[in-house]
């Protein structure tokens, strides 16, 4: 993409994700995540009305009776953003693709983390780490998010969640709020270690997704191509049978992911390129509040 080109892009999208941050998500965000940063501090005896998700299991086995983590507010935030850059992101069918959708969302996030004066750092991932961007904080280091967003090219097409969650884990010594936006179209499972990272991490998984992936259209003989791994096949979509496998397989999926995540205790939202996903991440953060 040509320089000129590319800044026409940044500014475009910075004014319209900040713009949203500053006036929509700026009490949400506050609400739902900054509390959510909190440093370990001591163990007390659980008390009606308690979070069951403090209780302090290793101490509560020890003492025969519950006890619970008592955690100190830190004063500021880091905030992780975990991009999926995969091939099967370069896919859209109505006016708008889905890296186009995960850019937006990212670049709201990013803007509403430094308005509440939190550091974001990202890493973008296929099925390895493609980039990371320390957390830092700034306009100067939101701008070169947002250029890199708009213009970063991965070297592989595969996707694999569980490697970044890994990465996550093992790179970010502090406990930080991650926002995990894919499409996760993942052939490996990545549920162990979603659940290590959300022990150390506050993870919140956002699903980009387009309606065309949910169920084929009627139009005959149909050639499709896995944009991940290059693979073609001839599908013949007149056939009411073909049409009912796929959508019972895109449902099989969708449940199996969202298990995953239920399981895990991990915050989500599914938000299709099509709908409005402001008002998808306000429910998001109201949830959390």
């Amino acid at each position: 993409m040509e320089t000129s080109e590319l800044l026409k892009k940044v500014r475009r999208i910075e004014i319209k994700t900040r713009g949203l941050s500053r006036n929509i998500f700026a009490g949400q965000y506050h609400s739902a995540f900054k509390g959510r940063g909190m440093a370990f501090s001591e163990v007390r005896e659980y008390q009606y009305g308690d979070d069951i998700r403090d209780i302090d299991w290793n101490v509560t086995a020890r003492y025969v009776r519950p006890y619970i983590k008592v955690f100190e507010e830190e004063r500021e935030l880091t905030v992780m953003l975990l991009i999926d850059v995969s091939g099967s992101r370069d896919f859209g069918s109505v006016n708008v693709m889905k890296k186009e959708v995960i850019t937006e969302i990212a670049a709201t996030l990013a803007f509403s983390a430094i308005q509440n004066n939190d550091k974001i750092g990202v890493v973008f991932f296929s099925d390895k780490i493609e980039k990371f961007i320390p957390p830092q904080k700034g306009k100067k280091h939101i701008l070169y998010i947002i250029r890199e967003l708009i213009d970063f090219k991965p070297q592989d097409t595969k996707t694999d969640i569980g490697q970044v969650l890994k990465f996550l884990t093992n790179a970010i010594k502090k406990r930080c709020t991650t926002f995990l936006i894919s499409d996760f179209i993942d052939k490996e499972g990545f549920k162990d270690a979603l659940t290590i990272a959300n022990r150390k991490h506050d993870v919140v998984a956002i699903q980009v997704y387009d309606r065309r992936e949910t169920e084929l259209p009627s139009v005959g003989l149909m050639k499709i191509k896995d944009a991940e791994t290059g693979s073609e096949r001839w599908i013949d979509s007149s056939s009411a049978r073909v049409r009912e496998a796929y959508k019972e397989w895109w449902n099989r999926r969708q449940a199996a992911m969202n298990d995953s995540f239920k399981k895990c205790r991990v915050d989500s939202v599914s938000i299709r390129t099509e709908d409005d996903y402001v008002k998808a991440l306000i429910a998001l953060f109201d949830k959390r509040s």
